[in-house]
């Protein structure tokens, strides 16, 4: 405790805003871990369905520019608490109405409006509150807390499903889900403070050295739209794997990303972020081949294992998505400039992943997974392409400026 005494400024509202991180962290693992089950096991889902579930979840992403412009003059806190009504409203709703399609969209779109809102928020807070030289280390205490948080929501559903595995679980996770956020919720409106919103957020920043950077998120952002929206969908589905085991890869992942995170962090700086942006997608093709094809190669209870190991892979080598920040920092001429050019990249990544969740869920219900998952790989194949245009770093300064 006294080490984090020591990270953040004295009277800043740290406090409350890491118990409300950890309380709401715990609820969306709960919520997490059941509701890919409950859509296709209660609400009877296909896979078209859950593509256009995925459009409306997304879709927030694209149009945050727009909400921080309307709300331009509210203070980080207190869009931080409105982001927290609107996800607590979210699970409320979920967890009340019956498991009818155009309500659970509805629910998940809420929430997802709130999850928006509050993304960008918590990490202007924890700058903020951070005492000067520490802004990393903050961010990195933050993150660690919510992944904690989200851990111990996928724990509690494993050990659930391990007791008793059935769909009259779901309701009371998502009761409880809601209480957590409700009481997260209330731990927020102890934030007094009046720090301002991150102003590069509001805005697009289109820049012409950029552009190499814009098409390799919009090829990111396709082929991990794939995999996020389709890969636990795939398992229920077309494996009948129940929340119990979904949750354990969440968890799974969760921690081979904590783990993992820094030492590809360290990769990118000892071989490049080119290199590491080609690597990245290449394998990908191989995860994607199995994922695809592996009930054709083994028998289903193996080709079930294989496509759970390379759920957790796609995971790790999500990580390598870092290379393209460093890229935009090594040719960014400011700090400002560099945060502009992010944010803008994820409203591009957003443009594109809304679109793909739809053509991804017809693709699967017309011509089947296999098609899928080589859309995917091709994604892969044209993101590393591009990747290779981008110049060598310079061994003594690392620029790739062009």
């Amino acid at each position: 405790m006294e080490r984090i005494r020591n990270i953040f400024k004295e009277g800043s509202g740290f406090r409350p805003l890491f118990l409300s991180l950890i309380l709401s962290a715990i609820g969306f693992g709960l919520y997490k871990g059941v509701l890919d089950n409950y859509m296709a096991e209660v609400v009877r889902m296909n896979e078209f369905d859950r593509g256009l579930t995925e459009f409306f979840r997304e879709l927030p992403g694209l149009i945050l520019i727009l909400i921080l412009a309307v709300f331009y003059r509210a203070s980080a806190e207190k869009m931080y608490k409105y982001g927290m009504l609107l996800m607590t409203i979210g699970m409320v709703i979920q967890a009340a109405i019956s498991p009818v399609k155009a309500l659970v969209i509805l629910s998940i779109f809420l929430y997802s409006i709130g999850e928006h809102i509050q993304l960008g928020m918590k990490n202007t807070l924890s700058l903020e509150y951070s005492k000067e030289g520490h802004s990393g280390t903050a961010l990195g205490y933050q993150n660690s807390v919510y992944q904690i948080g989200n851990l111990l929501g996928y724990v509690a559903i494993i050990a659930a499903f391990a007791i008793v595995s059935s769909t009259s679980l779901f309701k009371p996770v998502f009761y409880i889900a809601a209480a957590f956020m409700g009481i997260a919720c209330l731990v927020s409106l102890n934030l007094s403070g009046q720090s301002s919103t991150d102003k590069t957020k509001s805005r697009f920043y289109f820049r012409k050295k950029f552009k190499k950077y814009y098409l390799l998120e919009v090829f990111y952002g396709a082929r991990k739209q794939v995999f996020f929206t389709f890969g636990p969908y795939v398992l229920i589905l077309f494996y009948k794997a129940d929340a119990g085991v979904i949750s354990m890869l969440f968890a799974i992942s969760a921690v081979a990303c904590f783990l993992l995170a820094p030492l590809v962090g360290k990769l990118i700086d000892r071989i490049g972020y080119r290199t590491v942006m080609i690597a990245d997608t290449l394998i990908l093709v191989i995860v994607c081949f199995f994922y695809g094809f592996a009930h054709h190669i083994f028998p289903m209870h193996t080709a079930f294992i294989v496509c759970c190991v390379n759920y957790v892979l796609d995971s790790v080598i999500s990580l390598a998505s870092m290379a393209s920040n460093v890229y935009v920092q090594d040719i960014s001429d400011s700090k400002e400039e560099m945060r502009a050019t992010i944010s803008t990249g994820i409203s591009v990544n957003h443009l594109i992943t809304i679109f793909i969740a739809l053509l991804g869920g017809w693709i699967w219900k017309t011509v089947g997974i296999e098609t899928l998952f080589i859309l995917s790989a091709v994604l892969g194949l044209c993101n590393s392409a591009y990747a290779a245009t981008i110049k060598k770093e310079s061994p003594a300064d690392g620029s790739a400026r062009e």
